[in-house]
């Protein structure tokens, strides 16, 4: 016997709805600390309940950490400006898509028999089909660099990471080394003079 399936709707009951979002609060957050250990990821999960009680998870030590890569990628991602991409879109919008291209050439095929295309007709369709040719590469190696660009810039991310992680732990042994240090019972020191 299989479990009903269950009409997602607000649960009108109060001390149902606060039952539902215990066990999915402890449902949500299970299924966050099984993804960051299967995947090697950093989850973070901030849970807030209608009566303000913060609740949250953070797979690593810090979930200040995680908040703060999370801002430095939104920044990064708003520096992308709304008119460098509309001059993008501008600026290959004269041409002829692949797909507008392959339509108008088979197009010019059906109506006409290709044996009765004249040699500058075909020479005009090759020299479309090269521009078209020659806009995808150069789309294509855009966006390869852009994505490298990325990878370059999520790698710096990582190394100052790494760098701060470092930094902590060290700081951590310099600590316990301090508290060791302390848990020592004091020693006696005897000077011996002599007269």
């Amino acid at each position: 016997m299989g479990r009903k399936k269950l009409e997602i709707k607000p649960i009108l009951d109060n001390s149902c709805r606060q039952i539902a979002f215990c066990k999915r609060r402890k449902g949500l957050i299970k299924k966050a600390r099984e993804l960051s250990i299967l995947c090697d990821v950093d989850v973070g999960v901030v849970i807030v309940s209608n009566r303000g009680r913060l609740h949250e998870f953070s797979s690593t030590n810090s979930m200040t950490g995680i908040l703060q890569r999370y801002e430095r990628h939104i920044e990064a991602a708003k520096e992308i400006s709304p008119e460098i991409q509309v001059s993008e879109l501008s600026k290959y919008s004269r041409f002829m898509t692949m797909g507008e291209l392959l339509q108008a050439t088979e197009r010019q095929f059906e109506e006409t028999n290709a044996d009765g295309l004249t040699v500058t007709d075909l020479v005009h369709l090759e020299n479309e089909l090269q521009t078209t040719l020659i806009q995808t590469r150069s789309r294509k190696t855009h966006l390869l660099l852009e994505s490298v660009k990325d990878l370059h810039e999520q790698e710096k991310l990582l190394r100052e990471e790494n760098k701060l992680l470092e930094d902590n732990i060290a700081g951590m042994k310099k600590n316990r080394k301090v508290n060791e240090m302390s848990d020592l019972p004091p020693q006696r020191v005897t000077l011996n003079f002599l007269l």
